[in-house]
């Protein structure tokens, strides 16, 4: 693992940096920070293209600020692409309910 404040390179399980003494016990794994990337493309491809590239954007930020060492702004970019694919999988679901109650009405005032 590398150190956030120096960069230096220590074993995986070091509880301080060999370079600099800061401890690095306090770091969560990348693994426990989900980037939710795959969902935000996916979304934005099938459902709502606009909130969909908002989730895209933060999707791209928690990888970002991993490498950077900032846990925080990564969990906190992660909350907020969880809920952009939100918003996205809604609003696409309602513009498509939308449509098709549109397309009911219409089809039966041309009767």
């Amino acid at each position: 693992m590398y150190c956030p404040t120096c960069g230096a390179n220590n074993a995986d399980n070091a509880a301080v940096c060999v370079q600099c003494g800061r401890t690095l016990n306090a770091m969560v794994p990348a693994a426990t920070v989900p980037n939710y990337l795959v969902f935000a493309i996916l979304v934005t491809v099938f459902c709502c293209l606009p909130t969909g590239i908002a989730a895209i954007i933060y999707a791209a930020q928690v990888n970002t600020k991993l490498q950077a060492g900032d846990i925080a702004g990564a969990q906190q970019a992660s909350k907020n692409a969880k809920m952009w694919v939100l918003i996205s999988v809604g609003a696409g679901l309602l513009l498509t309910c939308a449509y098709i109650l549109f397309i009911v009405v219409m089809s039966m005032s041309h009767r």
